[in-house]
């Protein structure tokens, strides 16, 4: 991890043009000893060197690398309004943990990037704590990042968090979506709220009433709600060979994301109401009069996480889950998503 800025000396010198590099040095002290709490064994080179280094794991046959990169988008700006720094920094995590594992693959190392007009050492500290702690969940190596100064690039107040995930997983164990067929099951992991997926839209529908109570807090903390890791749930499932696909259902509703993990000419037909939806669909649905057509686009209305399994193995899913599974549909012949 670095702390970076735009480097354009002129006039009266780098801080007055925006840039605060002892701010930059500060920040990068308050999150050293939270980044090598992450380590794992495979970290050859981690914080301070140009490139991090790490060693894949003993004992694959065939390991085959898999990568994301993803951001938690406009949630920054409700979360800088409350302050809710770290839990933004666990979202970024999980929502690339989740990205990898429906391939199959388990995290082996996380880079972060944040960037804002002026860095401020504890908001910066509180966003890489909530990123080592959900890197430890994960038992994946924060291995490296980027902290970026760049007034004129982002507004004041603001901040940009982004990350990218790692992970392995062996060859033949890929999941990719060619085993499933018609008649499998679908079965869900249920998501906490929005996760880190429509917040433009919740934005603009609930800007007045972010303070009004709202099921045992405010509107405010139901948006903020985490995004939620699935692996520990869907490892066990992999484990026992009974998963045919996957899908993590953020931007693009189920619409837009279960169709991914389907091969050509199958398609899904969902029932509306096998699944508990969280309350802060309904309120935005109704607060910003949203047809339904574009709540499923927009929202992934209560389900984070998708599994496609033979019907026959469902029972077994269910009992290896150590979560509760609801089984919201099945492949269909055809394309796309049909709604029930």
């Amino acid at each position: 991890m670095t702390a970076g800025a735009d480097d354009t000396r002129r006039g009266g010198g780098y801080r007055q043009a925006g840039v605060d590099l002892t701010a930059a040095d500060e920040a990068l002290g308050r999150v050293t000893e939270l980044v090598a709490s992450t380590y794992t064994a495979g970290v050859l080179k981690g914080l301070g060197a140009f490139g991090g280094l790490f060693e894949l794991p003993a004992g694959y046959r065939a390991p085959v690398l898999v990568a994301s990169t993803d951001g938690v988008g406009t949630k920054t700006m409700l979360a800088g309004r409350r302050g809710a720094y770290t839990a933004i920094g666990r979202d970024i995590v999980n929502h690339c943990v989740d990205d990898i594992l429906t391939q199959g693959a388990r995290p082996l190392f996380f880079l972060d990037y944040v960037a804002s007009a002026r860095l401020r050492p504890e908001i910066t500290a509180a966003v890489v704590a909530g990123v080592a702690e959900a890197c430890r969940e994960a038992g994946a190596a924060l291995l490296g990042g980027e902290m970026a100064e760049m007034p004129g690039v982002y507004a004041a107040d603001e901040l940009d968090l982004v990350g990218t995930v790692v992970g392995v997983v062996e060859k033949d164990l890929i999941v990719d979506g060619s085993a499933v067929t018609e008649g499998d099951a679908l079965l869900a992991l249920p998501s906490g709220g929005l996760q880190t997926n429509g917040f433009s839209l919740a934005r603009a529908v609930l800007a007045d009433a972010l303070d009004e109570p709202f099921e045992g807090g405010t509107v405010a903390d139901a948006l903020l709600a985490p995004h939620r890791s699935f692996l520990q749930a869907a490892v066990p499932l992999l484990d026992a060979g009974l998963v045919h696909g996957m899908a993590h259902v953020t931007g693009g509703g189920l619409p837009g994301n279960l169709p991914r993990c389907l091969p050509q000419g199958l398609g899904a037909r969902i029932e509306r109401g096998s699944w508990p939806e969280p309350p802060i669909f309904e309120l935005i649905r109704r607060r910003g009069r949203v047809d339904e057509a574009e709540m499923a686009r927009v929202f992934n209305l209560g389900v984070g996480f998708v599994l496609a399994v033979a019907p026959g193995d469902v029972a077994k899913a269910v009992r290896s889950c150590p979560e509760p599974l609801h089984r919201i549909g099945e492949v269909v012949a055809g394309e796309g998503v049909v709604w029930g």
